[in-house]
């Protein structure tokens, strides 16, 4: 005989509103959404701002379209590309035009500026004019790693799932590349110090090497797996670097249509103010506006931090499994300068640009390394005629940030290692700027939602593994940076894609390889 409560659980999963919620539509939950719309399920996707995208979203002021975060994209116009989002993207029936380039940018040390090509020749005889056997050792290290990315370069992204369903997919389509892999294992398991320390001597590279790790990852060579570099020095080599017409924003905007297209839903302006459980299944969201929306599986695109302590209450979690996922440490926030400045005058630059000030520091401390990006070098509709646009930003602490009476000012103190590394590239920076804008952890925290304005997880190679996109919560999943290494585009993309397949079988997910083939949506 059933009780009232029993009753009452039966009910609330037969009122649904939609097969899946998805709480958050940054890459990762705009990927997932968007995929299972393809698969033909019936999804909402509820943003709390009335901007998509996440760190990912572009904003307007004053004619210059900036963007929020991202602002190095690679194989988005190549159809050989490892790209998961490209993938994604052509299973869509949707595409986001880009413009290819290189050099990428230039790394400009204290002792002088280095050009950093995409063409794996070119970057090695940039590299040889300053040391010609650390050059040598560079060509020994993309020899270790280029096979790892030839290997898994025959599986696409968009097979992938995370559950045990994986291996037969695996085993019955790809059984070729599998066999290429298992000379690999070792290199998987590897962080890229160690493979560094088995090939290269030469200091100058090791921090060349330590820098680019950290540029991906957000940590050195000895704390990042060896994939992630496997897979930019195959895409540097293989496919091509470049950046969307229309900024990281056209990426999102590709995104939204291929969902709705596929009869997906965006609600934008729709906070989610808590996770509904009940006898430990998902059943719905609770909106702050005291709306409820059903659904018996709800997909979080918020970070591990913010989904287990403000989603959810203390009583929805194993007590023992909350903790360790709360002590999670995470990669640093970021200060931000986004400015509009008059273009008159500067014909020679370079979209991308790195700004070490000290060498003596380490590359990871706040204020030390300088991440510039001048997109209207490549795309001058991003700003009004005879301007460009300029987004710098570098590692910042969360700890001491406050909003008090010193706040604008700690901003202004907090943001001059920015100004000083974009003086560099344009020594009469301050005497063009028409626009400008100053980003802290706090603002970060505010209009992304993100705990302490953090950029996920800070898991060295290692020394634990990353929570994929399972909870303990059935119906529950997660996902977005905080739950594959990596901080950029690519990762995120892959973990809507392995939280979406695992929602659907292996034979939706072959069909849909079928097409991804054919290049047909």
């Amino acid at each position: 005989m059933s009780t009232g409560r029993d009753r009452k659980y039966t009910e609330s999963l037969d009122m649904q509103d939609a097969e899946i919620i998805v709480i958050g539509s940054g890459i990762g939950g705009l990927t997932a959404g968007a995929l299972l719309a393809r698969y033909g399920r019936q999804v909402i996707i509820c943003e709390s701002h009335t901007i998509a995208g996440g760190a990912a979203h572009s904003f307007s002021r004053q004619g210059f379209q900036f963007d929020s975060g991202p602002s190095f994209y690679c194989g988005l116009g190549d159809p050989k590309s490892l790209n998961p989002l490209r993938q994604v993207l052509a299973v869509l029936g949707e595409a986001a035009p880009a413009i290819a380039y290189d050099p990428l940018g230039h790394y400009h040390f204290p002792e002088g500026a280095f050009p950093v090509y995409s063409n794996g020749e070119r970057y090695r005889q940039a590299v040889a004019e300053i040391t010609p056997q650390g050059a040598k050792e560079l060509a020994a290290l993309e020899q270790r790693l280029l096979p790892l990315y030839n290997a898994l370069k025959e599986i696409p992204t968009l097979a992938l799932r995370a559950d045990l369903s994986l291996l037969p997919v695996l085993f019955r389509r790809y059984p070729w590349p599998l066999l290429k892999l298992i000379p690999q294992l070792r290199t998987i398991q590897s962080s890229v110090g160690d493979i560094v320390d088995q090939t290269i001597r030469d200091p100058w590279v090791k921090r060349l090497i330590d820098l680019e790790c950290f540029l991906l990852s957000g940590l050195k060579a000895h704390e990042t797996i060896a994939p992630e570099v496997a897979f930019m020095f195959g895409e540097r080599s293989q496919s091509v670097v470049d950046y969307p017409i229309g900024g990281g924003g056209a990426i999102v905007d590709a995104l939204v249509r291929g969902l709705q297209r596929w009869g997906g839903e965006l609600r934008l302006g729709t906070h989610v103010q808590q996770i509904l459980v009940a006898r430990n299944r998902a059943i719905g969201v609770r909106l702050r506006n005291g709306e409820t929306l059903r659904a018996p599986v709800v997909i979080s695109n918020a970070s591990i931090w913010d989904t287990y302590s403000q989603l959810l209450g203390p009583q929805d979690l194993p007590a023992a499994y909350r903790q360790t996922a709360l002590k999670t440490p995470a990669v640093d926030s970021f200060m931000h300068l986004h400015l509009g400045i008059r273009a008159e005058g500067l014909s020679d630059l370079t979209i991308h640009h790195v700004v070490i000030h000290d060498a003596k520091q380490d590359i990871s401390t706040p204020g030390n390394t300088c991440m510039i990006s001048i997109p209207t070098v490549l795309d001058p509709q991003l700003a009004p005629p005879e301007h460009h646009l300029i987004h710098a930003y570098t590692l910042e602490p969360w700890a001491d940030w406050r909003r008090d009476q010193t706040y604008e000012f700690r901003k202004q103190k907090r943001a001059y290692p920015l100004f000083r590394a974009l003086e560099k590239i344009i020594p009469d920076l301050r005497s063009r700027i028409r626009l400008e804008l100053i980003g802290s952890p706090l603002t970060h925290q505010h209009f992304l939602r993100r705990y302490q304005g953090a950029y996920g997880p800070a898991i060295a190679a290692g020394q634990g593994l990353f929570p994929n996109c399972h909870t303990p919560i059935s119906g529950l999943y997660r996902v977005g940076d905080s739950t594959l290494p990596g901080i950029g585009v690519p990762a995120v993309a892959a973990s809507g894609i392995l939280c979406a397949n695992t929602l659907v079988s292996p034979r939706q997910t072959r069909e849909l390889l079928t097409t991804l083939a054919k290049g047909t949506p």
